[in-house]
């Protein structure tokens, strides 16, 4: 394979692990895209890796993890939130964010283990205003949660503390997957590199976001330093399993297919 095909989200909580892969791997081609786009184009083989929802993982057999990376929260997210004009128990319908598959999941797993409910849903197309919706509730990820401040919802619900609250593990919002088509290249050192060198840089990174963003430099740098945990170790992969189990009792992944990773060695090697 003479160029990887590369696709990771275009969020501030991703920049970490992707502010130096051009450098560490000039031969790469990288994509920026929303993350339910990037998981359609690596199931179609337009990508050989891609960060995707931990959802879409437990869809395709067909794929592995880059060990020791992740996208995480060890309880508030701030970056995946239900709005609602009505307590959570009461809602009756939901407008989901169109770049989401992870959190749409999580939200209706929450909801029925939390609150024994169901809901319709409608898309939320990034195009659209988020204050005009007229569903009881609204589920935002990503930049666009933590920029909303929705006048007409006075409820929200940090979806990372109600499933630590839930369950006292972490939970994984996103991992690296490799394509089978790539399994023969040697891909995981060049991502340990890339996130190695990109949590060393987080002040850089969040004082350019910040002004792109028109956040707070500040609360950038404690967002990516303290709040979004990038590692996936054991007790990360406790929560995966247990978000497995939960959305295949919830009928939402056909089989609880196994966590398998791609070239582990080469991860150690690199640190």
């Amino acid at each position: 394979m003479n160029q990887v095909r590369v696709g990771a989200v275009n969020y501030l909580n991703t920049k970490p692990l992707i502010h130096n892969l051009a450098q560490i791997a000039p031969h790469w081609h990288l994509e920026l895209k929303v993350p339910s786009h990037l998981a359609n184009d690596l199931a179609a083989e337009k990508l050989d890796v891609a960060l995707i929802p931990v959802i879409e993982y437990f869809r395709h057999p067909n794929y592995r993890i880059i060990p020791g990376i992740s996208i995480a929260s060890h309880g508030p997210v701030l970056s995946v939130t239900l709005f609602s004009k009505v307590p959570w128990p009461d809602i009756k319908s939901i407008s989901l964010d169109e770049g989401s598959r992870t959190s749409v999941a999580l939200l209706k797993i929450l909801s029925k283990e939390l609150h024994g409910i169901d809901f319709a849903t409608s898309p939320l197309p990034m195009s659209e205003d988020p204050e005009k919706v007229t569903t009881d509730g609204l589920l935002l990820i990503g930049d666009r949660a933590m920029k909303a401040c929705l006048s007409g919802f006075p409820f929200a619900y940090d979806l990372g503390r109600e499933w630590h609250d839930f369950t006292n593990l972490p939970f994984v919002y996103a991992i690296w997957a490799v394509h089978e088509r790539a399994f023969g290249e040697n891909l995981t050192k060049y991502f340990a590199m890339s996130k190695k060198t990109g949590m060393s840089q987080v002040s850089d990174i969040a004082n350019q976001e910040s002004k792109l963003l028109g956040l707070d430099a500040g609360f950038c740098r404690g967002y990516l330093s303290h709040i979004i945990q990038y590692n996936l170790g054991s007790r990360e992969i406790a929560g995966l399993e247990l978000y497995r189990y939960l959305a295949f009792e919830n009928g939402l992944i056909d089989q609880e297919r196994s966590i398998e990773f791609h070239d582990c060695r080469a991860f150690a090697k690199s640190y």
